[in-house]
């Protein structure tokens, strides 16, 4: 966000403009958007989205099922305000992969890469990154980042979980940090308010322009223009009232904050909305931190977590904040454009492991008590979809008796992108973007993931 007298040299606002326009990327048409909520370490099917209550004891979720606004459709007590807008989302029960661990999980479902080894960072863009950077020359009247990241999703315990990789810094999120229900919360250098900082900035975009006379009179390609265009389009971030409007929450009445809830997951959720509808199209929002339990994330093995209680714990909250968001999608008028999708890296095991834990905390006992957990799960899980023109109010696919493995309507992660890719315009099967060294790349690499027909408007 620097603007000095650094030029372009460096990574500045002006420059990732810049570098965006360089890269040759092709316009794709449509308005469309996406928010994903992203469950970092993935959350439990049988307790919640896909209960089981016939399984025996040791794959039985503790939690009572409960009806919902769709007919046959029962989720668990953890989730009495989803079930109340059922009829507004549809619930995917047969996802399956083969990435067992959190940084190949998340990159199979993020990424495409069908890699069953845990790697460093991704070798491939992530669907967020790719779809900034085929949007990004879309004719826009926003002075707004095309993709945020509130609270992004980044990366697992020093494993690379998203990126952009080789599309470069240009894509990747303008992210919000921080707790956006603390009554200090602010994202630096945006809509800057004070006349004296306005006056600085316009005080060295304008000795940065005299410099530059000299180069100037020597290229008459245009070039300086351009350069003139991106620096206008930093300027305007930082300085437009649009901008700051857009990610002040205080705009908000008290009523809408008290329903998202005026924790961090709720008014995550909240910012979300009032970026997605001032014009941001792709949004990214991980609910994970304090609000988890102990270890801050949904990785309930029972060395981290109680189980049972960790849910018991977050539930609240995320019942809360999702319920809210979905609600308002539609009744803002957005569900036609925006698409939500509510997802982890995979489930957890339908069988129930019974282990120490390492360490007290909220919902863990204190260490070297056995207590129950649940570990990861790639063969079955659910994620949630609503918005988006698709045809909500049920259930895709089907998992068996114990929710072991998917049976019914299997889809992989190669679809859940496409499906995605299909929201957006983008055609995965056709668009390719270029590598590092310049070959033709698939949007989902090694995989023939189709969009899937019932989410598709």
């Amino acid at each position: 966000m620097r603007i000095g007298l650094t030029g372009f040299t460096s990574l500045s606002l002006p420059g990732l403009l810049r570098l965006r326009a360089e890269s040759g990327a092709k316009s794709q048409s449509g308005k469309t958007a996406v928010i994903l909520v992203w469950l970092r370490g993935g959350c439990s099917h049988l307790d919640t989205y896909d209960p089981k209550p016939d399984a025996g004891s040791e794959y039985r979720s503790p939690f009572k099922t409960i009806s919902t606004k769709v007919p046959g459709l029962q989720l668990t007590e953890l989730l009495p305000l989803q079930a109340k807008i059922a009829d507004k989302f549809t619930l995917l029960r047969s996802m399956a992969h083969t990435g067992g661990g959190h940084p190949a999980g998340s990159l199979q479902m993020l990424t495409g890469d069908t890699d069953t080894r845990d790697k460093p960072k991704p070798v491939f863009p992530d669907w967020m990154a790719a779809a900034n950077y085929l949007r990004s020359r879309d004719v826009r009247h926003s002075p707004l980042p095309n993709y945020v990241g509130v609270n992004p999703v980044s990366g697992y315990d020093g494993f690379g979980i998203a990126g952009p990789a080789y599309l470069g810094p240009a894509y990747a999120p303008f992210q919000v940090l921080g707790d956006p229900s603390r009554p200090d919360f602010e994202v630096p250098n945006i809509g800057i308010k004070d006349p004296g900082r306005i006056a600085r900035l316009s005080d060295r975009v304008a000795l940065r322009k005299s410099l530059d006379s000299f180069e100037r009179s020597i290229h008459q390609s245009g070039e300086m223009d351009a350069l003139d265009q991106f620096e206008g389009e930093a300027v305007t971030l930082l300085t437009s009232p649009q901008t700051r409007d857009a990610f002040d929450l205080s705009k908000e009445s008290a009523q809408t904050r008290d329903r998202y809830g005026r924790h961090r997951w709720g008014q995550q959720l909240l910012l979300a909305r009032r970026l997605v509808e001032s014009g941001v199209e792709i949004i990214s929002s991980v609910l994970d931190g304090p609000q988890c339990g102990r270890v801050g994330n949904w990785d309930d093995h029972a060395v981290n977590h109680h189980v049972f209680q960790a849910l018991q714990f977050r539930a609240p909250a995320f019942d809360q904040a999702v319920s809210a968001l979905i609600e308002d999608v539609y009744a803002r008028g957005l569900d036609k454009r925006v698409l939500v999708v509510v997802s982890g890296e995979f489930g957890r095991t339908p069988k129930i492991s019974q282990q120490p834990s390492s360490g007290g905390g909220e919902a863990s006992g204190a260490a070297g008590t056995v207590q129950p957990g649940r570990d990861h799960w790639p063969r079955a899980f659910t994620n949630l979809w609503a918005g988006g023109g698709i045809q909500t109010g049920g259930v895709i696919g089907a998992s068996d008796k114990r929710g072991e493995d998917a049976v019914e309507r299997i889809c992989g992660a190669g679809d859940f992108l496409a499906t995605i890719y299909h929201h957006l315009g983008i055609d995965a099967e056709k668009v390719t973007i270029n590598d590092f060294g310049g070959r033709p790349t698939a949007l989902i690499p090694a995989s023939n993931g189709k969009p899937i027909a019932e989410l598709t408007a």
